[in-house]
């Protein structure tokens, strides 16, 4: 008979956001499959859970992803979790499900923290449509991708580190517009978590001065206005690579 995948959310950064199932399925199960058992050992620690770790990121989990198959063939539950959040979402955790899937092996996600929704209820952009962009590309790709985003009428969201901040927002700016209106929210859950809203070159000022810490969730606003000026004006705006 075959056995279970947990997908499990953990906090982004406030250990009480943890739900009290998801830390009864951490201590039942066979097996966790954790991001980096450093960080997941704090979490473990903290709550009392004794289940053996094992690695499973995005440098790994094409080697890893069959034998976790076959312990889940031969009964085994298992739980994934990412270093904070839920799996999947910009984490590892899509190439075990599929491989479930195609396996018939039960899949289930547990309900959990996600650092985009509090960032886009908090920036006080449109929330009914939206679309999650996650990482934008590091280089080859990347401004392309930015100008097809600059038409894109629904709210927008982008995952950043606090390194490359003000560079993405100052792109952003010059591609979609310095008064398209966008929040930066940052340590979502955490003691010093902070949203700041504002235009783009606000924020782009802002954040030069102000260096961010922690993770960072971008929320722009979506294009209503595509006349031919701006379509010009983004079609300058070429990677250096292409």
């Amino acid at each position: 008979m075959s056995g279970k995948l947990y997908i499990v959310p953990t906090p982004v950064g406030n250990l009480d956001d943890m739900a009290p199932r998801s830390i009864e399925i951490l201590r039942s199960c066979d097996l966790i499959l954790a991001e980096d058992t450093r960080t997941s050992s704090v979490l473990t620690r903290h709550f009392g859970i004794s289940t053996p770790m094992q690695s499973h990121h995005k440098y790994n989990e094409h080697q890893t992803s069959s034998p976790i198959i076959e312990r889940l063939k031969n009964g085994d539950v298992i739980a994934l979790i990412s270093d904070a959040g839920t799996p999947g979402i910009s984490d590892p955790g899509f190439m075990l499900s599929r491989a479930c899937r195609e396996n018939g092996i039960e899949v289930e996600t547990i309900p959990g923290p996600t650092a985009f929704v509090p960032a886009l209820v908090n920036s006080g952009l449109p929330c009914d449509r939206f679309v999650f962009e996650g990482f934008l590309p590091p280089k080859k790709g990347r401004a392309t991708r930015i100008v097809e985003l600059a038409a894109e009428p629904r709210t927008i969201i982008i995952y950043e580190s606090p390194k490359r901040l003000t560079k993405t927002l100052a792109e952003l700016a010059e591609v979609f517009g310095p008064d398209r209106k966008a929040s930066v929210s940052r340590e979502i859950s955490k003691i010093h978590n902070s949203t700041h809203n504002g235009t783009l070159s606000q924020l782009t000022e802002f954040f030069t001065t102000n260096i961010p810490r922690g993770e960072i969730v971008i929320v722009v606003a979506g294009n209503i206005d595509d006349s031919p000026q701006k379509k010009v004006h983004r079609n300058k705006y070429k990677d250096p690579e292409e």
